[in-house]
């Protein structure tokens, strides 16, 4: 498996503003742990050993999909609850929520994380999304999600926080240099973290927690920009494990690995199909993992925060998550949001498509202008949306909708240019 850096959308890149650092930190070391499984049993020949390391224990049964289909694999992160009462759900919470989905027509994986103060309706209750594994264990997270995305979850995997330092010990640590003095004490959770800037420290599994969790110092000084400094931090640290583990010398860590990473996993996914999931993901270009996070919008209720999932912020995620989406016959033309760019000097062109689109049924266009272009082209995330707005339009080139601010309104973009021939 080569050298590679997941990329990220614009939108995971937008802190929340209620999506603490914490929940942060934790969604980047569950990811780490997410592609690093993948890579491990790859790797290992006999990888018969891993699987059978892996927990099923009081598994929900899951949706079984064929591989070539797409797939839904539900990540959970729980926290420590009570560590006398290891078995207790009733205290434990997920403190990170993904989804990871699998196109194999595409050779795309896309991780959404979940924000752990998303608002759910349980019995008339106001409660936190993370308080639903406490409520009914995986099996009631897995409802709250799909109802949420409107999705059907196949798999499940449960991680443990200890599988992040224990990984870490297993492949011998990770030296980073540090550029900035981290000195933070809490001695309510027993956490002291402190680094100088310009070291080079060799971090064991504990200390890159340390390194993970920090985001101020005690005197408040901290990361300028907040979250986006911190996200960046975290790239840094996960391009060092990547790099360590593409190196040959990982093969003689193999063992300890299989034990760190097997001691701390539940799956329901049967043995041949995690095998099979490994190799699909492990070929997948960098280029063709993306990262996203729920949007929401934070709202106070009774005192105490919460952030409501919105769903015309989240129309892409929803619709590249659904494993058949809607038919076209599905899609009503007054439901797509259009913005119709002129990149030509044709004065009118954007609003005389737009006039002859509102006419056949499409009722929310809005137009605009741009520098000119050589093609004129189709940008949008759904495919059978797509495949209506280039029936009506007649423009055949369709591309990925990028993650822009003048973007994100609107399901389908189309760009003229002096090509177009609709009304010739």
């Amino acid at each position: 498996m080569g050298k590679r850096r997941a990329k990220r959308s614009n939108k995971s890149k937008k802190p929340i503003k209620n999506v603490k650092g914490q929940r942060l930190l934790e969604e980047g070391m569950l990811l780490i742990l997410a592609l690093l499984i993948t890579f491990t049993i790859v790797v290992i020949g006999s990888s018969v050993l891993f699987l059978g390391k892996i927990n099923k224990n009081d598994m929900i049964e899951p949706t079984k999909v064929s591989t070539n289909k797409p797939v839904n694999i539900l990540l959970l992160g729980t926290d420590i609850g009570d560590p006398s009462q290891p078995n207790n759900n009733a205290i434990k919470r997920t403190d990170t929520i993904m989804v990871l989905n699998y196109n194999p027509k595409e050779k795309k994986l896309q991780v959404v994380s979940i924000p752990r103060d998303t608002l759910i309706d349980v019995n008339g209750k106001n409660l936190k999304i993370n308080s639903a594994y406490a409520i009914g264990g995986e099996k009631r997270v897995k409802s709250e999600v799909e109802k949420l995305l409107n999705i059907s979850i196949n798999y499940i995997a449960k991680i443990d926080y200890n599988a992040f330092r224990e990984f870490i010990d297993a492949i011998g640590g990770i030296k980073m240099q540090i550029e900035r003095n981290m000195i933070y004490d809490d001695e309510g959770q027993n956490l002291h973290i402190n680094f100088k800037k310009g070291e080079i420290v060799k971090l064991d599994g504990k200390k890159a927690e340390e390194f993970f969790r920090w985001r101020k110092n005690n005197d408040g000084s901290g990361f300028a920009n907040g979250d986006l400094d911190r996200i960046e931090n975290q790239q840094k640290f996960i391009s060092k494990i990547v790099d360590k583990c593409t190196s040959p010398m990982i093969i003689f860590k193999i063992p300890s690995i299989i034990k760190a990473l097997g001691d701390n996993i539940d799956t329901n996914m049967p043995p041949l199909k995690v095998i099979s999931y490994g190799l699909k993901f492990s070929r997948i270009n960098s280029e063709k993992i993306d990262m996203k996070i729920a949007q929401g919008t934070p709202k106070d209720i009774s005192g105490e925060s919460f952030l409501v999932f919105d769903k015309n912020l989240n129309k892409d995620i929803i619709t590249s998550l659904s494993s058949t989406g809607k038919g076209t016959e599905d899609i009503s033309k007054s439901d797509i949001t259009i913005k119709i760019f002129n990149g030509t000097k044709i004065t009118g062109l954007a609003a005389t498509l737009r006039d002859e689109l509102t006419k056949i049924g499409y009722t929310r266009v809005d137009v605009g202008n741009i520098q000119e272009r050589k093609d004129s082209l189709i940008l949008t995330n759904n495919e059978n949306i797509a495949s209506k707005v280039e029936s009506s339009v007649g423009i055949s080139k369709i591309e990925k909708k990028p993650d822009k601010p003048e973007y994100k309104d609107y399901d389908v973009v189309i760009i003229l240019s002096k090509d177009f021939k609709k009304f010739e």
